[in-house]
C-alpha cells in the first residue's frame, strides 16, 4: 500500500457515545457542561453542539438503555477531549463545575495544553482543555514535541477570572 498522509485540515466533527440515561446524560452535557441540544430522535437519542454545529456530540440508548458503565479495564474510548477556545473559558467551566460540586479524576499542565479530566454520568471519560498557542508548545532539541504530565495550577487557573474584570 502506498503511504498516506491525511489532509491537514482533517478535524474530527463528532462523538457518538451509548448512554443508559438520556434525559442524565443531557443533564450532564447540556446543564453543567453547556452544549446546546440541536434534535433528538424519538426518545431514545439526542444531537448536542457547541455555537449551532449540526452535533459535536450524540447520545444514544440504543443498545445501552438501563446497562452498566463499560469496564475500566477493557478496550474503548478513553475519552471524548472538548477543546475550549481560551484559558479564560477552561477556567470557567472550572470554576462551574467547583460550584456544582462535580468531581475532577485529574488535571494536569501537557505543555502543548491545560486540561481537566471527569467522567460523565456513565463513566465516560471527558477531557475539558484549551491549547496553547503552538508557538509556545514545548519542543526538543530535534524539534519534536516535548509533552509533559505535570499538576495543573488550578489556582492560577481561576485567576484568568480576575484578570481583566
Amino acid at each position: 500500500m502506498e503511504p498516506y498522509t491525511i489532509p491537514a485540515q482533517t478535524r474530527i466533527g463528532h462523538v457518538h457515545l451509548k448512554v443508559a440515561d438520556l434525559s442524565r446524560s443531557l443533564a450532564f452535557y447540556c446543564d453543567l457542561l453547556g452544549f446546546e441540544l440541536t434534535t433528538t430522535y424519538g426518545t431514545d437519542a439526542a444531537f448536542i453542539s457547541a455555537g449551532g454545529y449540526h452535533h459535536h456530540i450524540g447520545l444514544n440508548t440504543w443498545y445501552s438503555k438501563g446497562g452498566p458503565p463499560a469496564p475500566r479495564q477493557s478496550a474503548g474510548l478513553f475519552h471524548t477531549a472538548i477543546l475550549y477556545p481560551t484559558r479564560r473559558d477552561l477556567a470557567v467551566i472550572y470554576e462551574r463545575l467547583n460550584k456544582a460540586k462535580y468531581p475532577l479524576s485529574g488535571a494536569s499542565d501537557h505543555g502543548v495544553s491545560e486540561a481537566l479530566y471527569l467522567d460523565d454520568p456513565d463513566g465516560n471519560g471527558v477531557e475539558l482543555y484549551w491549547d496553547r498557542p503552538q508557538d509556545q508548545w514545548p519542543q526538543k532539541e530535534d524539534g519534536s514535541l516535548d509533552m509533559y504530565t505535570q499538576r495543573l495550577d488550578l489556582y492560577g487557573l481561576l485567576a484568568e477570572l480576575r484578570q481583566g474584570s
